[in-house]
């Protein structure tokens, strides 16, 4: 500030209204004080003559929203990707349309046969040459052969970049994939080519993925011929991820933690865990669940993020691995529109997921089912008139047919399922109700008719929030809503409302109309995009 308490004059450029001078995200704005008034200055000098300058917008890059180095290594533009929302949800589509963009998507492999992910493969690895993309690697305590073989397909098909979801603890596969192909460059430095981004809620996991990868599992490693001894020591110097996604109140599997909480919590841990290691590279936090707002996303960046994540909300989008009709519930949920379901993957652990409520029944259903398998144990133990009213209203046929598709399954996935279901009659149930629960998400997935009342969609409170800002605007209607335009909104905003807040910290009155900015036509943002 100058003597006077102005930060100097302006001179020379054009005054603008405020929400035009703030949109022009590259350009500084000067709020001044002319006749009593303010205006809102563009272009021109800042000198010793002119018209005093009450506060000033500081120019904003998209890159500066989050941390810059997170696009450096990932060859991006902006500081934004797409979960990997499973069964193809998050689709090829999706991926090539961000990627494109300068963003980054992941693809929804979780629930998929390996079959099914090596085509994504195959795919992306053409399409997406010389352009940003990921893959998921889900964690799957009850089918470790999955993971294991997916891990091996994205090591073939040189996949650089999965995101590591629904972990506890760390598994072989996700370490396999991380130290394949380690090594020093000419200067010394240790180079990983595969990288991964955890998506977490808790500190404890966090906390293992910013470590290196565990000594057991890289002696497993160097034991089975994997890796050399050189490349174990090489992998103490790396952590298991350099990029943790914070997951907050999310769509599918979540701890519903607030975001406020979370977040500084896990930018300290982070802090803490490069002090710890001094690792050559730099330790990031993202955030994620609950993104479904320029205002949130907003909120995200001033708390530190160096990138936010957004899902739910992608599953809306034209391009999304879902159906017509699901995308059309999406767009009229509500915040409070959700509840929690077990989870398929993890069903006899009693984990659940976060899923739409409204239009359907599955958060009933799902939960009647683990109330008879914690209350049961086996088939033949259920009640006759229990058993009939699942079979009718549930499965809409008999527990033997439902078995003898499940039986199916695992003998070509996993056979040693249908062992342990031979012997233990527990297991057996859990299998069998687990054929509704994995069902359940393909029929959303493809529109099934007469299925209507058992889609399972994964969805949180960020679609309902999505919903009211884009209501009265181009985006309220599903055609128009593409994972670009959405993610070009939620960002701008996002650069929109901090440039404002800025500007009301220096006690300027911000109206309504610029904190409550709604979205606009993918076409109206492309010059801020190019």
């Amino acid at each position: 500030m100058t003597q006077n308490g102005y930060a100097g004059y302006w001179q020379g450029g054009k005054e603008v209204s405020l929400l035009d001078g703030l949109s022009a995200l590259d350009v500084p704005l000067y709020v001044c004080a002319k006749e009593g008034a303010l205006v809102y200055g563009q272009g021109g000098s800042v000198g010793g003559t002119g018209i005093p300058i009450r506060a000033i917008a500081p120019a904003l890059t998209f890159a500066n929203l989050g941390d810059p180095t997170f696009l450096r290594d990932h060859g991006l533009k902006y500081p934004y990707y797409t979960g990997a929302m499973a069964n193809g949800i998050a689709s090829e589509a999706i991926v090539e349309e961000m990627g494109r963009a300068g963003m980054l998507g992941f693809f929804g492999a979780a629930g998929l046969s390996p079959a099914r992910i090596e085509a994504a493969c195959k795919r992306l690895t053409e399409t997406m040459k010389g352009l940003p993309f990921g893959f998921n690697l889900i964690n799957s305590p009850n089918d470790p052969l999955w993971q294991e073989a997916v891990a091996d397909l994205y090591i073939k098909y040189g996949v650089r970049l999965v995101e590591a979801s629904a972990y506890l603890s760390l598994s072989l596969p996700l370490v396999k994939y991380r130290v394949h192909g380690i090594h020093r460059d000419a200067s010394g430095r240790v180079v990983a080519p595969n990288h991964v981004v955890a998506k977490v809620s808790r500190a404890e996991v966090a906390r293992r993925f910013f470590a290196p990868p565990p000594e057991k599992m890289v002696r497993k490693l160097v034991e089975s011929g994997h890796i050399t001894e050189d490349q174990a020591r090489m992998a103490q110097e790396i952590p298991v991820a350099q990029d943790v996604t914070v997951e907050a109140d999310s769509g599918g599997h979540t701890d519903h933690r607030p975001m406020p909480a979370v977040l500084p919590a896990m930018i300290a841990l982070r802090d803490e865990m490069a002090a710890q290691y001094n690792y050559a590279c730099k330790l990031r936090v993202g955030a994620g669940g609950g993104i479904g707002t320029a205002a949130a996303a907003a909120a995200a960046f001033a708390m530190g993020a160096a990138y936010v994540v957004t899902g739910s909300v992608n599953q809306a989008c034209v391009e999304s691995g879902s159906s017509d009709k699901v995308r059309a519930m999406l767009a009229k949920a509500s915040q409070t529109d959700v509840g929690q379901a077990p989870a398929a993957d993890m069903f006899e652990m009693g984990v659940t997921v976060q899923v739409l409520k409204k239009g359907t029944r599955f958060v009933v259903r799902g939960a009647k089912l683990y109330e008879l398998y914690r209350a049961y144990d086996s088939i033949d133990a259920l009640p006759a008139d229990e058993r009939q009213k699942i079979e009718e209203q549930i499965f809409q046929a008999p527990l033997t047919e439902i078995w003898a598709q499940t039986r199916a399954f695992f003998e070509e996935r996993d056979p040693a399922q249908v062992e342990k279901a031979e012997q233990n009659p527990r297991h057996k149930m859990a299998l069998a109700f687990r054929w509704y629960l994995g069902q359940s998400s393909r029929w959303a997935n493809v529109g099934q008719d007469g299925r209507e009342d058992d889609y399972q969609i994964w969805c949180g409170p960020s679609m309902g929030a999505f919903n009211e800002w884009a209501a009265g605007t181009t985006l309220e209607e599903t055609e128009n809503r593409t994972v670009v335009a959405v993610a070009h909104n939620i960002l701008f905003g996002a650069a929109l409302h901090l440039r404002a807040t800025g500007l009301r910290l220096q006690g300027v009155p911000v109206p309504v109309e610029v904190f409550g900015w709604k979205p606009v036509s993918g076409k109206s943002l492309a010059a801020a995009f190019e």
